[in-house]
């Protein structure tokens, strides 16, 4: 890596939520890269060479009058932000039937068991969209599919996809962090059908798949729409999360152009997460 120096936000927040999960969200689209709830609100980590004084700026909800946030920060090396996702990070299970834990963690007796080492990428499981995309995969038939996880993060759904089944997985991050870290996991999960891939949606020229898994934002959901609807077989199924409530009519609208019908809604909090069918 380029730079292993982290600048380190630690947000205070009241009321704690809904506030909390707004701010993640809006901190992610300003570039910040990994977020540790805390029982005041969340700290949050950007590299140093992201890193401006102004970054905060355009955080709308700073300026809320529903909500008080104050914040301080301070540089972290690398090799502190190792220390600070051990002390924070627990195993989750979800339906009674997925674990997913760091490697220092003991085995898990559920029927799939998942090890994730996140670095300072998104997704252990613990956000709500990332639990509500795990119970997708649980509830859905995965079995001989192709599977494409655009925006992978640690690649927990990828090898998820895998151990329910799936046959070939192409699972793509933008972020540097994200593919090294994914690359990592799948070898930590003895995963042999995963294709791990750095880029956004232009690497899906000429590609097919059964299944679509996209766990991002709902402005790249938009732009990408297209192209997954493109890319997506007959009769097959596109899972989609990273967006609010309120943004499901944007989203469905923009599947119906797309001959995608909706077909489920699963909802944790304010988060949505939305399964089409073509």
């Amino acid at each position: 890596m380029s730079n292993n120096i982290y600048i380190g936000y630690d947000f205070s927040v009241k009321p704690l939520q809904p506030a909390t999960e707004i701010l993640i969200a809006q901190l992610g689209q300003a570039g910040f890269e990994s977020f540790v709830e805390t029982a005041t609100g969340v700290t949050a980590y950007i590299q140093k060479n992201d890193y401006y004084d102004e970054i905060l700026k355009d955080i709308q909800i700073l300026n809320s009058e529903d909500f008080k946030i104050t914040y301080t920060f301070k540089e972290i090396e690398q090799t502190n932000w190792n220390q600070e996702w051990e002390r924070n990070f627990k195993p989750i299970v979800v339906d009674d039937s997925c674990t997913v834990r760091a490697p220092f963690h003991e085995a898990a007796k559920t029927k799939y068991d998942i090890i994730i080492e996140p670095k300072m990428s998104f997704g252990t499981g613990h956000h709500e969209t990332t639990n509500m995309m795990i119970q997708h995969i649980l509830k859905n038939d995965f079995n001989t599919k192709s599977v494409l996880d655009m925006g992978c993060g640690t690649g927990v759904l990828a090898i998820l996809a895998e151990k329910v089944g799936a046959t070939r997985i192409d699972a793509i991050d933008i972020d540097e962090w994200c593919y090294i870290n994914s690359l990592e996991n799948v070898e930590r999960n003895d995963c042999h059908n995963i294709s791990v891939m750095q880029g956004d949606s232009n690497l899906l020229t000429n590609k097919n798949y059964d299944i679509i898994i996209a766990n991002i934002n709902r402005n790249i959901l938009l732009n990408d729409m297209a192209t997954y609807a493109n890319c997506l077989n007959d009769g097959g199924m596109l899972f989609l999360s990273g967006f609010y409530k309120e943004d499901i009519p944007l989203i469905e609208a923009s599947c119906k152009k797309h001959m995608l019908k909706l077909n489920e809604i699963i909802e944790r909090g304010q988060w949505v997460s939305l399964k089409f069918l073509n």
